[in-house]
């Protein structure tokens, strides 16, 4: 079976279609954050965004959660268009089917308010509990579920290790009983020691809940085994999408090898001996045609323009046949 006729098969989820996010400065310019995004997010997966700082993928995370205003093309969630102008009735939807596990579990959490609350708050905004005895359950069982006590409620933020408290904005989200969640670079604040259980904790509750994850993360050796599908951005642009072990075998975006090249190497006479790429767009010979996001293989896209395909068709016809 194609991967196309895979991906046909399954539910359409998220749809991002020709993204823009502008920002206007103090002196009236306009920086465009996100230039004509495309992707499609299916139901049960995991999608990862992966870009260095500054490369845009906060800002689509924050434009999918409306935080962000947009200023061009439609984000189509469970077949309704959730950018723009949308009715108090809609917007609470949006709010209770889409949770954000946040980078900084430090800022993403009031330090003023317990444990209790922190967890509490999407119930109380949405009323999702019959009566007191029914919230406290609720909190007890999603604290029990990231790994931590029902004694930990009367505590507050501050006083908990910085995995911990990701753990509880894990919670946090998960107690809305959502289909999608962002997590933005949820571990890179974390010890190493700590990434694995929160990546295995949040594994375990896409295998029991179904859940589906945009998983944002500068780094390809953090989602290679963990998402099922990989985004590269670039300067506001997607420039690659590919399921993880097709991107991994044949990447083909010039963005895409600086980024592989710059995953660490455990053995250091391997990585004493790598050569450094850097990639300058600047450099590209973008003559011809307008280079746009096209599909080389099935489910694999790259931003090229005709003779730059020409190229890439060449590269895996030898790369296949090895």
């Amino acid at each position: 079976m194609s991967v196309n006729e895979t991906m046909n098969e399954k539910e359409e989820l998220l749809s991002v279609e020709h993204l823009e996010v502008t920002f206007n400065n103090s002196r009236k310019h306009r920086f465009r954050a996100v230039k004509d995004a495309n992707f499609k997010i299916y139901k049960g997966e995991t999608f990862a965004l992966v870009g260095e700082s500054g490369s845009g993928k906060t800002t689509i995370a924050r434009a999918i959660i409306r935080l962000n205003d947009t200023s061009a093309g439609d984000i189509i969630f469970k077949g309704k268009k959730i950018n723009g102008k949308l009715s108090a009735e809609d917007k609470k939807w949006v709010q209770r089917n889409i949770q954000m596990i946040f980078q900084d579990p430090a800022a993403s959490l009031n330090e003023r308010a317990t444990i209790d609350y922190c967890v509490s708050e999407g119930l109380y905004n949405f009323n999702l509990f019959k009566d007191e005895a029914d919230r406290e359950a609720k909190v007890d069982q999603a604290l029990n579920e990231v790994g931590l006590l029902p004694e930990h409620k009367s505590r507050y933020p501050h006083e908990f290790s910085g995995g911990q408290r990701q753990r509880v904005g894990i919670a946090r989200a998960m107690i809305m009983e959502p289909e999608f969640i962002i997590a933005d670079e949820p571990i890179s604040a974390l010890d190493v020691s700590i990434r694995a259980q929160v990546l295995n904790l949040m594994n375990k509750f896409k295998e029991e809940r179904g859940l589906t994850y945009m998983f944002i993360a500068h780094d390809l050796s953090v989602v290679r085994y963990f998402a099922d599908r990989i985004a590269v951005i670039h300067n506001g642009r997607i420039v690659e999408v590919a399921p993880s072990d097709v991107l991994f075998k044949y990447p083909l975006h010039p963005y895409t090898h600086s980024l592989l090249q710059a995953v660490p190497m455990p053995d250091p006479q391997i990585e004493k001996a790598k050569e450094l790429v850097i990639y300058d767009e600047s450099k590209r010979d973008l003559s011809g045609p307008k280079p746009l996001l096209q599909e080389i293989r099935p489910g694999h896209f790259v931003f090229m323009n005709d003779r730059e395909r020409d190229e890439y068709e060449k590269v895996l016809e030898h790369l296949e046949q090895q």
